[in-house]
């Protein structure tokens, strides 16, 4: 089982309003859609999505969208809500996701929408899928592969941008208590259990915790 993680850029035209307001306003930095339920034989959608930024403007935007039905916005604090909403399916966001159909395909949330108009997710599937999926978006989409691999449940979420190798060293290292204060294990037992010299261990520790702490501030 493959995985890909895309960066899909849109023409403005085909965008849900929202997204445009996300790429236009001050007022939110990004958007997240963690969960969704498309409603066999109606053309009815409930999401629920994440959203950094300030509430009272995207309550002014949102209720005038012509598709969302209803809506509800719980903040989390000054600076973040969720937003649950009922839609009805647009006919640019049905023929996006044409490109899905008949594939063993499986979309891993969050789809992140960011200040630039741009959605980034992990698709998992086949090979052969995967590669179709690529090809078959809708003219004007055009999609930046960001990373690519064997799918591991293990490296979801701030572990996604690590090689195998890396995930391995940070694994061994938190399982002999390397990470534990005070420390339970030294570098030495790290590479000896990696088989490798303690340079090696060292340069795969701190690359997989530099991405890691990346991820984790940007997040």
């Amino acid at each position: 089982m493959k995985y890909l993680t895309l960066t899909l850029r849109q023409p403005r035209e085909t965008r849900h309003p929202m997204q445009n307001f996300i790429a236009d306003s001050e007022s939110v930095e990004r958007e997240e859609l963690l969960a969704w339920n498309l409603l066999h034989g109606e053309d009815v959608e409930y999401v629920l999505f994440y959203v950094e930024g300030e509430v009272e403007p995207y309550r002014e935007v949102v209720s005038g969208v012509e598709s969302v039905a209803s809506f509800t916005l719980v903040p989390i604090d000054e600076e973040s809500f969720y937003a649950y909403i009922r839609q009805v399916t647009r006919e640019a966001d049905r023929r996006f996701r044409t490109a899905f159909a008949d594939r063993h395909l499986l979309v891993i949330p969050p789809i992140e929408y960011t200040g630039e108009g741009h959605m980034r997710f992990t698709v998992v599937g086949e090979s052969a899928d995967l590669q179709a999926l690529l090809d078959d978006f809708p003219e004007g989409i055009t999609a930046t592969v960001e990373e690519v691999g064997d799918y591991d449940r293990r490296h979801g979420t701030v572990a996604g941008a690590l090689t195998d190798r890396q995930f391995e060293a940070a694994s061994v290292a938190a399982e002999l208590g390397y990470y534990e204060v005070p420390k339970a294990a030294t570098l030495a037992d790290v590479a000896a259990r990696l088989d490798c010299a303690e340079s090696t261990a060292s340069n795969l520790l701190r690359k997989a915790e530099a991405k890691v702490m990346g991820r984790v501030v940007d997040e």
